[in-house]
């Protein structure tokens, strides 16, 4: 394992260090450096890059700034998507029941509020606020509304919501987390019990599972998965035909990958990758949002930061802040990263391009 940081100095402290510091079993041992807080762009510089295979150079220059965009404002800030039309990032303070937009031009200010749940307050809520964002081609935006346990296409422009889904099979949702589009028009989203108080054991909990859904063009809610404990980030190969999904469980850090047909079922399901070796005290984070390259790289919020993964599940690397990183997103002209990363929002450059953008 190479670990290298926004910036890099301190190189005999580094070796001394890398010398003292057990590497992974499924990771080379090299050298080790120190992160700083130097400036990039104006932007405090934090983390470092982790390297678990060669190729993740071709992914990332390996002197690449990690830019802490903002100070520690947010209670946990979530759900990252980049609207095209504003040149803006978009995303949610859960708890806060608050969506923020950033951009390079203006800087942050508050989208909207409350961003979820609009009613008087509830004593069986534990986030109030939206979660998961999707951006669509059209220019509105899928969103994953926890506190009002709904799915709904929001209008950037308008402000408006329309509510897709609120029940499946005649029960209300947990609490939808996360949530992407295929090109046909499906939904799929995720549901976790993470926006009910007690979740699980919630009074208030209708499901009897903690499921992945599909949401179809007429309207109709199919169940894709029932099997997870708790489904978290989700996203979709550049083919449609694979369904990523992270299950945010300590006892079970694991991506899954179900293949899709044509109509969106699954007719197959694998653990595409596993985080348990990688889990331990002081380290931040568990598997959460999930991002996908035009080449088919997943880059998947888990312990210690974003892990890049290739397409059949091999580390190459870590993005690190320092912080736990709740989810990312592709921006600007789709080759940097951001990542809300618990209590403030980053962003890194890379050398591949994120799906959906123009090359």
């Amino acid at each position: 394992m190479r670990i290298h940081p926004a910036s890099l100095l301190a190189t005999a402290i580094a070796a001394a260090l890398a010398a003292c510091t057990p590497a992974p079993d499924n990771t080379q041992a090299a050298d080790t450096t120190v992160a700083d807080s130097a400036k990039a762009d104006g932007f405090e510089t934090v983390g470092q890059l982790t390297v678990f295979d060669p190729s993740f150079e071709d992914v990332i220059a390996l002197e690449a700034h990690v830019e802490k965009l903002t100070g520690d404002e947010f209670t946990w800030s979530e759900g990252p998507t980049w609207v095209n039309a504003s040149q803006s990032l978009l995303f949610n303070d859960v708890p806060q029941n608050r969506m923020y937009r950033w951009s390079q031009a203006d800087g942050l200010s508050v989208f909207l509020e409350p961003s979820g749940y609009t009613g008087p307050e509830m004593d069986t809520l534990r986030e109030a606020g939206a979660n998961g964002l999707f951006a669509e081609a059209a220019g509105t935006v899928l969103l994953a509304d926890s506190g009002s346990r709904l799915v709904a296409r929001f209008d950037p422009a308008t402000k408006e919501k329309t509510t897709l889904a609120t029940h499946f099979d005649g029960k209300r949702f947990n609490s939808p987390n996360d949530v992407v589009a295929r090109s046909d028009g499906a939904v799929f989203f995720t549901d976790p019990p993470y926006g009910l108080k007690d979740m699980n054991d919630s009074p208030v909990k209708e499901q009897a599972s903690n499921g992945v859904y599909r949401i179809d063009g007429d309207g109709g809610v199919h169940l894709v998965d029932d099997q997870l404990s708790f489904p978290n980030g989700i996203a979709l190969s550049p083919d449609e035909r694979t369904l990523y999904v992270a299950n945010s469980d300590p006892e079970r850090p694991v991506w899954m990958a179900y293949t899709l047909d044509d109509a969106g079922n699954a007719i197959g399901s694998r653990v595409f990758a596993d985080a348990s070796d990688l889990m331990g005290d002081g380290v931040h984070g568990l598997p959460d949002g999930l991002a996908v390259s035009s080449e088919g790289l997943l880059f998947a919020t888990g312990p210690g930061g974003v892990l890049v993964l290739d397409a059949n599940g091999k580390r190459l690397g870590r993005i690190e802040t320092g912080s736990a990183i709740a989810n990312a997103a592709f921006g600007d002209d789709g080759r940097t990263l951001y990542m809300t990363s618990h209590k403030f929002l980053a962003r890194v450059p890379l050398k591949v391009a994120g799906l959906g953008f123009q090359r």
